[in-house]
């Protein structure tokens, strides 16, 4: 074997490798003993078929069988004895090659760069903690108690806010239609959850009363061509019921699941500080992400900055392609750097991710999904690649915790008003940054694993998820 390096520039390095014919003939001469054992064909006993016959039969596959042996062991000697680390695929352009003649060919191939880690001790960076208020826990307590309104008997007319409880029968020109019919349905006057303009006509209604109502069915009505038709419904009311005074007290706390009112307002305020700090977090990732990104200048192995591109744009037009071509190139340039660096990091440190965390974490996802658990087994049993994104996010984040410890830490006590501002900034930021445009959670083979880009929690809308919960969590 004759190894020769033709060029060399940048991380790129091209080398010529011979492969003397007389290597490759013993190899097939090896294969040929070996199919002689295992072949079986007409006329001859098992293990006896002689080698011009396999040879006649089969030459073809076995010499392209043999010749693939010899470029992958014969590629990995050459890296090994050049004391080249491969980032990625090597390329392999075949010169001379056939039956016996001299094996020539021309493997290209990126190195991964050295990489110079930074000294993260002297930086520093801000993390958040919430201060709340007691008026916004009382606030949500509120909420949640207008959402799990209770209802007692009425013997007056309906009004706004009671609770109608009523059958009907529906028809479309004279026609009944799928969904026509409703048994006990109840609505509560004032919420406008049932069709548009059918709750306040039931204003002023009594226990076994029966009335017609005329409303139009929505523009998006599954049926088309019932869309926008009016409709007549003639309906017969069970029964009417007003809301019941809402009292904020131990008994309503421990309805809701806590021990009493002042256990809710703590689980409240835990729910409230839990949502909000995982944006928070989110944005402290990111942030730590970005100043190790920049803090790091290295040059990028080309092919693997190719390979995430595709990864990123194969199922784009080609001419979506071409249009965002530079902007999407640093993109993958960005995402291969970050990869490269927290891969080094983690090597130089250690760090690993054990079956025993993934299985952890799997559990941890369980636990936080009640009445879920086997939706969630059966996800990561039948999506082996889920399981090894999940490995890569918990690699990230054992290097960020790494970061956390080397870096200083200013803690800064805010309130929700504060922490609501810093995620719209920030998440306005994202919006606007073309990152964020083409970023998803990615775990390539480029001998690095991230998912550095995580979606910040969106503001205000999960903390409104506490008003709408019958029960408060306890976990």
């Amino acid at each position: 074997m004759k190894i020769e390096i033709q060029n060399k520039k940048g991380l790129t390095t091209t080398l010529s490798i011979i492969i003397d014919k007389k290597t490759i003939q013993e190899e097939l001469d090896k294969k040929l003993i070996e199919l002689q054992s295992e072949v079986s064909l007409k006329g001859f006993r098992p293990g006896k078929v002689p080698p011009n016959v396999i040879k006649s039969q089969f030459g073809k596959a076995i010499y392209g069988e043999v010749i693939d042996k010899i470029l992958r062991e014969s590629s990995n000697k050459a890296l090994e004895e050049k004391k080249i680390k491969p980032a990625g695929q090597p390329k392999i352009d075949l010169k001379t090659f056939g039956e016996g003649k001299d094996l020539n060919y021309i493997l290209e191939v990126d190195s991964l760069p050295k990489i110079d880690l930074a000294d993260f001790g002297k930086y520093s960076i801000n993390q958040f903690s919430l201060k709340i208020e007691n008026k916004l826990v009382d606030e949500k307590i509120e909420e949640i108690a207008k959402n799990n309104k209770t209802f007692s008997d009425k013997n007056e007319k309906s009004t706004k806010g009671d609770l109608v409880i009523f059958d009907y029968n529906a028809l479309v020109n004279n026609q009944k239609f799928e969904g026509s019919e409703g048994k006990n349905t109840r609505l509560v006057i004032g919420q406008d959850l049932f069709l548009k303009g059918f709750d306040e006509k039931l204003i002023g209604v009594s226990k076994g009363d029966s009335l017609s109502i005329e409303v139009n069915l929505p523009e998006n009505y599954p049926d088309k061509k019932l869309a926008n038709q009016k409709a007549k419904f003639e309906c017969k009311i069970i029964n009417v019921q007003k809301p019941d005074e809402i009292k904020v007290d131990d008994n309503f706390a421990k309805n809701m699941g806590a021990k009493d009112l002042a256990d809710l307002k703590t689980l409240i305020e835990k729910q409230i500080s839990t949502q909000y700090k995982q944006a928070l977090d989110s944005i402290l990732k990111k942030e730590i992400l970005d100043q190790i990104e920049k803090l790091h200048k290295i040059e990028l192995p080309k092919n693997l900055v190719e390979q995430e591109l595709h990864l990123m744009t194969h199922h784009l037009k080609k001419d979506e392609i071409e249009k965002n071509k530079n902007k999407n190139t640093k993109i993958a340039e960005s995402r291969i750097k970050l990869g490269m660096i927290l891969n080094e990091y983690g090597e130089k440190n250690n760090l690993k991710v054990s079956d025993d965390d993934v299985k952890a974490e799997i559990q941890k996802q369980i636990k936080g999904m009640p009445g879920q658990e086997k939706m969630v087994v059966d996800y990561y049993q039948k999506n082996p690649s889920a399981a090894q994104s999940l490995k890569g996010a918990l690699y990230e984040e054992k290097i960020i915790d790494l970061f956390k410890s080397k870096i200083k830490i200013n803690n800064k006590e805010i309130t929700i008003k504060e922490a609501e501002k810093i995620i719209t900034e920030f998440n306005k930021s994202e919006k606007n940054s073309p990152r964020h445009e083409n970023d998803h959670d990615h775990n390539h083979d480029h001998d690095h694993s991230h998912d550095h880009q995580d979606d910040v929690v969106k503001e205000k809308k999960d903390t409104k998820k506490a008003s709408k919960v019958k029960k408060v969590s306890k976990k």
